[in-house]
């Protein structure tokens, strides 16, 4: 993989990614908003590992951010092998009667964003003949949970056919489906999820552990667990009618 880029990096699944990358001797550009954060994690990152741990500030809400990102991606100084689109937030909110500001820059972040790194990592990789994209999406893009399963179920269906479009390139790419992950997303988003049992939730070690590894192998749709995997074919085959009446997981993501 060389060296790998990670949206996301200062927090929840993007820190868990650049651990894993680092710990196996991967260089590591670290993209997020906090400055303060991302810096005390290279240096972590570079005396634990030997590695080189580059430091990239970018708000994905910011069009020209995501530009500066996505001309790292373009690079052929030591060129970016993973590109993994982590970044994502939860709303805590309906969107009737929600606030629209935040409704678009969740759009910018987990959509656009996306869009446009992985645009300029399949160029650069595909000149190269080699590489791998790593989307986060969630099992929530097989659901009705709000605009949050409208950006992820856009992840997973982009992903997919993107990785139709880079067969015989050298370049993969991969959509990671995650359940509940223990993080710090639902705490940052002030989102409560108090009501669902432990066995719903998966540790991010095993998540990025999983991920990479599918990224490694070439699968396009990867999903940790085997109990994530069996509900995520159970959505699959369900009536939409019994999917939109699912609205538990809606209430866990967005603070119904």
């Amino acid at each position: 993989m060389g060296t790998a880029l990670i949206t996301g990096a200062s927090a929840g699944l993007g820190l868990e990614f650049a651990w894993q990358l680092a710990t196996a001797k991967h260089d590591v550009v670290l993209v997020a908003r906090d400055e303060e954060r991302l810096r005390r994690l290279a240096g972590q990152l570079e005396a634990a590992a030997g590695v080189r741990a580059e430091v990239l500030v970018a708000d994905l809400t910011v069009r020209a951010d995501v530009e500066r990102v996505a001309e790292r991606l373009r690079s052929d100084e030591q060129p970016v092998g993973l590109l993994v689109n982590n970044a994502g937030l939860g709303l805590n909110q309906r969107f009737v009667g929600g606030d629209l500001a935040r409704e678009e820059a969740a759009l910018a972040v987990m959509v656009s964003a996306v869009l446009v790194l992985s645009h300029a990592a399949a160029g650069a990789m595909t000149a190269r003949g080699r590489g791998a994209i790593l989307n986060i999406a969630s099992v929530a893009a097989l659901l009705a949970s709000g605009t949050y399963s409208a950006h992820k179920a856009w992840v997973r269906s982009f992903t997919e056919g993107l990785a139709v479009e880079l067969e015989g390139t050298g370049v993969t790419a991969t959509a990671l489906c995650p359940g509940f992950v223990h993080t710090e997303f639902h705490e940052r988003g002030a989102i409560d999820v108090s009501a669902y049992p432990e066995i719903a939730w998966l540790n991010a070690e095993d998540v990025v552990a999983k991920g990479l590894s599918d990224v490694r192998r070439g699968v396009v749709i990867s999903t940790p667990s085997v109990r994530y995997r069996a509900a995520s074919a159970a959505a699959r085959m369900s009536p939409r009618f019994v999917i939109r009446r699912f609205g538990r997981y809606r209430k866990a993501i967005e603070g119904r």
